[in-house]
């Protein structure tokens, strides 16, 4: 039996080109700023992007622990979605590594709005801890791949700028947000200070995210990343890697898009399916009619050769990637239908 692997858009694998081009790849050390390869890629991303520099890690939440880092002084606050991933799934890193506290706000779908964060920016009083940063996720993970409103993001900048705040963004699957907002991306990330954008999810490269920002952000990045170990040698291997996926796999985006909306009409029709939260990108997110049965119909989809996962109470993910195509997509609809 094939397994079709939908739990997420990081069990994608390599392609034969994208081997054949970590494979070519020179290589120097990176630490000493002589990686050729590594150099190309920070190169490429800071000019799609309009910024001034890039920095090349292991993972998002390296990039997003080191911009937090680099932006927040212990004691401050970050203020962030309830259910962002800098603060969910990052191992408690801002408490950790940066000694700051957070400020959740509930939002809707992993997205905050400006009138929200204005709440919650700190007066100057020495019983509260200082605001010093708003971070955005955009796709929202938790919100099963929701994209911002750019004219919401605009709000937020200014907003930011009035308070003399840095605005980050968690932009794990930005390249997704894009292709559903048309936004131009230099105009996008003028918004944000720094920027975090994943290699290893939908653009499908093995390992590696980027950090986006100034000249003098990226310098002390670079000094955070080496305190976090994060420095690596000859890693131009991974970062063609990273570079055939930028130069390849963007505009390929739209398919999984989508197989998504395909699996989300499959699955309205389903008797065992209350609905799926609205899908925008690439991310499925079904809500059970009966949440005690979550563990059983992902055994059941097991079973059946497809990889889901747990996604809370009563919901159950699918994320669709270059990994899977329209015959999987079809297997997935016939066998969602098959189960009760």
């Amino acid at each position: 039996m094939t397994t079709i692997d939908l739990r997420s858009d990081t069990v994608t694998m390599p392609t034969p080109a994208m081997r054949d081009a970590m494979f070519a790849a020179e290589v120097g050390d990176d630490v000493f700023g002589e990686d050729p390869t590594v150099n190309r890629l920070q190169e490429f991303a800071a000019n799609y992007f309009g910024k001034e520099a890039a920095l090349f890690c292991s993972s998002g939440t390296q990039t997003n622990q080191i911009a937090i880092n680099v932006h927040v002084k212990p004691g401050g606050e970050v203020i962030c979605h309830e259910d962002a991933h800098i603060y969910k799934y990052e191992g408690g890193g801002i408490a950790k590594n940066s000694g700051a506290s957070v400020r959740l706000l509930r939002g809707n779908r992993g997205r905050i709005t400006a009138s929200e964060v204005a709440q919650w920016i700190m007066p100057d009083d020495v019983h509260f801890p200082v605001t010093q940063l708003v971070s955005l996720e955009d796709t929202a993970n938790r919100g099963g791949g929701a994209v911002y409103d750019f004219e919401e993001i605009k709000r937020i900048k200014q907003l930011c700028e009035q308070h003399q705040l840095p605005l980050h963004l968690d932009g794990a699957r930005l390249f997704n947000a894009l292709a559903v907002n048309g936004v131009d991306p230099k105009t996008y990330a003028a918004q944000f200070d720094s920027i975090s954008i994943c290699l290893s999810k939908g653009l499908g490269a093995p390992v590696g995210s980027l950090l986006l920002g100034t000249n003098a952000f990226i310098h002390h990045a670079r000094r955070v990343r080496k305190a976090m170990g994060g420095g690596m040698r000859q890693a131009g291997f991974l970062a063609a890697a990273g570079l055939y996926a930028l130069e390849n796999n963007v505009q390929r985006l739209s398919i999984d898009h989508d197989h998504a909306k395909q699996l989300e009409t499959a699955l309205n029709a389903c008797s065992w399916v209350d609905h799926c939260l609205g899908v925008e990108t690439n991310i499925v997110v079904i809500v059970l009619k009966n949440a005690d049965q979550r563990d059983a119909y992902i055994q059941r989809l097991a079973e059946k050769g497809i990889k889901t996962v747990a996604f809370g109470p009563g919901m159950i993910r699918m994320v669709t990637h270059l990994g899977i195509d329209q015959a999987a997509i079809d297997y997935v609809k016939q066998t969602v239908h098959e189960l009760v």
